[in-house]
């Protein structure tokens, strides 16, 4: 789907652009085709609170009523409290276990649409598409969906069976990319697309507004060759948009110790470097150690990993195994067995150091000899894991270039071992980089770098508006305001659209001049008390 196809007139001002096109920017496309969402007459809803709310005005759509009023004492996993409200909705009473029915009708209102257009690099589903295709996702199926399409329904068209009640990464990758076709989204959608800047644009004396300018390129396909293949090109582009909404996600940049050797070889910061070296051999059996860094799920896809190919493994990670921050201390055993198989790994088969003088670093290479086992277990014990050693409380303080890793514990004690690869999988950062300072401004923290858990972007929590930005039209969802799991990011995309709607009711869908005016002041004051002379000059500009 090329720009060029679309009928953009060079200087037209489009309503809305939304950069991403995963499952954030799929959930907002589909709210922003028409299709709007109801109570239904019918319905109920097991909070005895909110449904004596939503009866109050049934004849009104979701998107015409008082979000915050709705939000109002209801509690749940995210902190964005439209999240909640549209998760409670979808999905009632879901984290108990129980089956309601959603109470929402969704009808199909044409003359309510906000013509938009979805920019994304690869196909419809984003970093989906990028993730290991055999791993099970850690969202049950159904909070995997996006409305108006059953994730169950349509799996058990692929295939008998569905195991466990999760999904793979390709299988939802795979019903994202279907959901836009079936939903009729592809004419919104311009994949191969890469934003390279995003600059608030002033009004002229034409009298055209002050808008947001869209710079980046698409990605098109030349010409086939005599050998069938064919040399594929970039092409410039730009756009003005009234609305822009920041739905990138953050798994672009993979994040970095910032440790000595990183840069080295052999250090590696994605899950798919493993698979390759499995792929091509450079692993087996008889391999030195590979050095596992980081204690979130897609390390222990890598622990597994290597462990299904008998290949030995360091796991070095700062938190301690019984951590209630620690991811696996969260998820049901019997729901999650592969991840409570990992946590076990690293509860039962801990480095107990040797006591040794201050001056001299442990060797662990010894361990690991071609004429034995690598961390054979006592005979006598039935829960072991041959080849596996957890380094609870350490950190990974340099490379070295002979593939020896030096290792600290919180005591200051140090460890070296010789590994043949090392993962360094300790999350990833978004690519803002269309943005000045990367969106540093952005953040609730406007001095550190976005990142989903510690500094996302902060936004009004009713109308997902971004709080610092250039001017009037700009919105942040998904990942980027801290929100992980799919469940909830499709909030963000409840608290847009509601918010798009009633400026175009207001007859104002491209100025500013809304009812939240004075919440995103009051914040402005709160930021400037907050910020040093320098910042604010930045802001306010």
């Amino acid at each position: 789907m090329a720009l060029h196809d679309k009928e953009i007139v060079p200087g037209e001002i489009l309503p809305v652009v939304i950069i991403g096109n995963g499952p954030s920017g799929i959930c907002l496309s589909y709210l922003l085709s028409g299709y709007t969402p109801y109570v239904s007459r019918e319905a109920s809803h097991p909070n005895p609170l909110l449904h004596g709310k939503l009866v109050e005005q049934p004849h009104l759509s979701l998107l015409e009523q008082d979000l915050e009023y709705l939000c109002e004492g209801l509690e749940g996993r995210s902190s964005n409290p439209v999240a909640v409200l549209f998760d409670s909705l979808l999905l009632p009473d879901s984290d108990f276990g129980l089956d309601y029915t959603s109470p929402l009708a969704w009808r199909y209102e044409p003359e309510r649409a906000i013509p938009h257009l979805v920019l994304g690099k690869g196909p419809p589903g984003g970093a989906w598409h990028a993730m290991e295709g055999s791993m099970l996702t850690l969202s049950l199926a159904n909070w995997m969906e996006l409305p108006g399409l059953k994730l169950k329904d349509w799996m058990r068209e692929k295939r008998r069976n569905v195991r466990n009640d999760r999904a793979t990464p390709a299988e939802i990758a795979s019903y994202y990319q279907h959901y836009v076709s079936q939903m009729s989204l592809e004419q919104s959608f311009a994949c191969g697309t890469t934003v390279t800047s995003v600059t608030r644009q002033p009004g002229n004396q034409e009298g055209s507004p002050p808008c947001w300018r869209v710079n980046g390129q698409q990605r098109r396909e030349g010409d086939e060759l005599g050998d069938g293949s064919s040399v594929s090109e970039e092409v410039p582009f730009s756009l003005l948009a009234h609305n822009v909404v920041l739905a990138t996600g953050t798994h672009d940049i993979p994040a970095r110790l910032g440790a000595e050797g990183e840069s080295l070889p052999f250090v590696c910061h994605s899950f798919w470097e493993l698979e390759a070296a499995i792929s091509c051999g450079e692993l087996d059996q008889s391999s030195d150690p590979v050095l596992v860094v980081g204690a979130g799920l897609t390390a222990a896809d890598a622990v597994l990993a290597a462990h299904h190919l008998n290949t030995p493994v360091y796991h070095v990670f700062r938190r301690s195994v019984t951590d209630p921050g620690l991811i696996f201390n969260q998820l049901p055993k019997m729901l999650y067995p592969e991840y409570h198989k990992v946590h076990q790994m690293m509860t039962q088969q801990q480095h107990r150091p040797v006591p040794t003088p201050p001056d001299r670093a442990q060797n662990l290479h010894h361990h690991f000899t071609p004429s034995s086992p690598p961390f054979l277990p006592p005979s006598s014990s039935s829960s072991s894991y041959p080849g596996y050693l957890s380094f609870p409380r350490h950190r990974v303080v340099a490379f070295r270039p002979d593939r020896k890793c030096v290792l600290q514990s919180d005591s200051g004690q140090h460890t070296v071992v010789q590994v043949s690869k090392a993962l360094v999988l300790i999350g990833a950062h978004p690519n803002l980089s269309f943005l000045d300072d990367n969106g540093r401004l952005l953040g609730v923290n406007p001095k550190e770098p976005i990142t989903c858990r510690r500094n996302p972007i902060e936004v009004d929590p009713f109308t997902n508006k971004v709080v610092a930005a250039d001017g009037p039209g700009m919105y942040a969802m998904g990942p980027l305001v801290g929100e992980n799991f799919v469940r909830f990011l499709k909030g963000g995309a409840l608290a847009i659209a509601s918010d798009l709607a009633k400026r175009q009711r207001e007859g104002r869908g491209g100025e500013e001049g809304d009812l939240t005016a004075d919440r995103l002041m009051d914040k402005w004051v709160d930021r400037r008390a907050t910020t040093t002379e320098a910042d604010v000059c930045v802001l306010s500009s």
